[in-house]
């Protein structure tokens, strides 16, 4: 078993998320990212630069050499699975980047594997670590908003997704559903608990992808909350904050550049964050992975909740499949007689 005493990292897959755990690294954290490890050895040299690390275009050698703590990995999700229980099946910890699992037969074989091997795992949802969205949650539990009646959410921005591994449903799972959504439905768990009913509607696929490239998403939690989730890579819904929650005592707004709530009897709105800071986010994640290997605290995102995720997109996707929506009668001026009680008018035939 590798030591769990001052872990050392390396980085599983060198595509665009591993250079901002790179960066995470360099500005501070007081653990070593030794190595990054990448099919594509000019992009593991890539990430590996920004913080003198090794490259290496083999995973199993990569390990070998450097008897590493922990990995982070950053691979496609088809591909985490094999990657992760082979690094646990090595004693070493593991942070699985979302969305963690194409189905919850293979997360639910991930966890398995690292409660056999007796390693930390959890899940990379870089929104639980910020720190924004940590204080909203506090702010709900307090009950400074009232009863919670809607949740909103909104990650929906253009992106040409033609050329990118995401919209390959083979390797990535689905679309933006589970792409973006992975991230939507782990921020309505973290702040408003359990989601227990869902319901998915389809856009129209502006980009001529194998997978929606927009959808809208509708939530009911354990507690009565309802969430709304709007999803795009087709199209810009532009407003400064990205999570809005709606209770009975007041309103809170989660925003990209500052983070607000009032309650229904102030005059004013209370600034409680300075908005989204992507780096700080992921280290603040790390640390708390580093927390768990050393014993220090725990897990905020446990087995269990990356397993939660899972299912709730494995259930959303169900939903997107069979979409039930019930037909609106055509309003004619004969049925508005009708249903008035007034007598329809004669028919008269034509001459």
């Amino acid at each position: 078993m590798i030591t769990k005493i001052q872990p050392t990292f390396v980085i599983v897959g060198a595509g665009g998320i591993s250079k901002a755990y790179a960066q995470a690294f360099v500005q501070g954290l007081p653990w070593q990212l030794v190595g990054v490890a990448d099919i594509r050895l000019a992009a593991a040299e890539e990430v590996a630069s920004l913080v003198q690390a090794r490259a290496y275009d083999n995973v199993d050698r990569m390990i070998e050499e450097l008897r590493p703590t922990a990995a982070v990995v950053c691979t496609p999700p088809s591909t985490h699975p094999d990657v992760c229980i082979r690094l646990m099946e090595q004693g070493v910890h593991v942070l699985c980047e979302k969305p963690l699992a194409v189905n919850s037969d293979e997360a639910i074989r991930m966890a398995e594997a690292a409660e056999r091997c007796h390693v930390v795992f959890t899940m990379g949802s870089k929104f639980r670590f910020t720190a924004d969205v940590q204080k909203a949650r506090e702010i709900i539990e307090a009950g400074t908003l009232g009863d919670i009646i809607l949740y909103e959410n909104t990650f929906a921005g253009y992106v040409d997704m033609s050329k990118r591994w995401n919209s390959q449903p083979a390797i990535s799972g689905g679309g933006v559903l589970i792409d973006n959504g992975s991230h939507s439905v782990d921020i309505l768990r973290f702040l408003l608990g359990a989601i227990t009913e869902l319901q998915v509607v389809e856009g129209r696929r502006v980009q001529n992808l194998a997978v929606e490239d927009t959808v809208h998403l509708f939530a009911r939690t354990a507690a009565g909350a309802m969430g709304a989730i709007d999803l795009s890579w087709s199209m810009n819904k532009v407003q400064p904050h990205y999570i809005s929650i709606y209770g009975s005592k007041g309103t809170l707004f989660v925003g990209w550049k500052e983070s607000k709530f009032k309650t229904a009897d102030a005059a004013d709105w209370t600034v409680f964050g300075k908005g989204y800071d992507k780096v700080a986010s992921f280290a603040n994640q790390l640390r708390n992975f580093a927390g768990a290997i050393c014993g220090t605290e725990e897990l905020i995102i446990t087995p269990s909740d990356a397993l939660a995720s899972v299912r709730v997109v494995e259930t959303a996707y169900a939903a997107l499949k069979s979409e039930k929506w019930h037909h609106v009668p055509e309003t004619t001026t004969h049925s508005l007689r009708r249903n008035a009680g007034m007598p329809a008018a004669p028919v008269v035939a034509a001459h």
